[in-house]
């Protein structure tokens, strides 16, 4: 993953919200995304011709381009998401769920340029 100059902690900024954008965005920064984005992109809208599918489909991997453009982030989401399928105490893996959902809930509402 490339990073952007002067963006904090080296994360590329939020594309603008297209999907254009964002495959450009994907491809230049989240590469290891492009194929599973493309596959979607087929099955949701293009094969379907169902262009009312295309706001979940970008909401959607807009929040998946959020995470994966911060490794870190990323990592310790996947980390928390992890955690909670192995425990064995109900109330520690709904805490784990629910600050990975905080996250994901966060990065979704990031804006171009963020």
């Amino acid at each position: 993953m490339t990073t952007a100059p002067g963006h904090p902690y080296g994360v590329p900024p939020m594309p603008e919200r297209s999907i254009p954008a964002l495959r450009a965005a994907i491809a230049a920064h989240a590469p290891e995304l492009l194929a599973d984005f493309e596959a979607n992109w087929r099955a949701k809208v293009a094969d379907t011709y169902d262009i009312g599918a295309a706001p979940a489909f970008l909401a959607r991997w807009w929040g998946e381009y959020a995470l994966a453009r911060n490794p870190e982030l990323d990592r310790h989401v996947r980390d928390l998401e992890e955690r909670a399928a192995r425990s064995a105490d109900p109330d520690k893996a709904k805490a784990l769920l629910e600050e990975a959902a905080e996250i994901h809930q966060h990065v979704s509402g990031l804006g171009p340029g963020e």
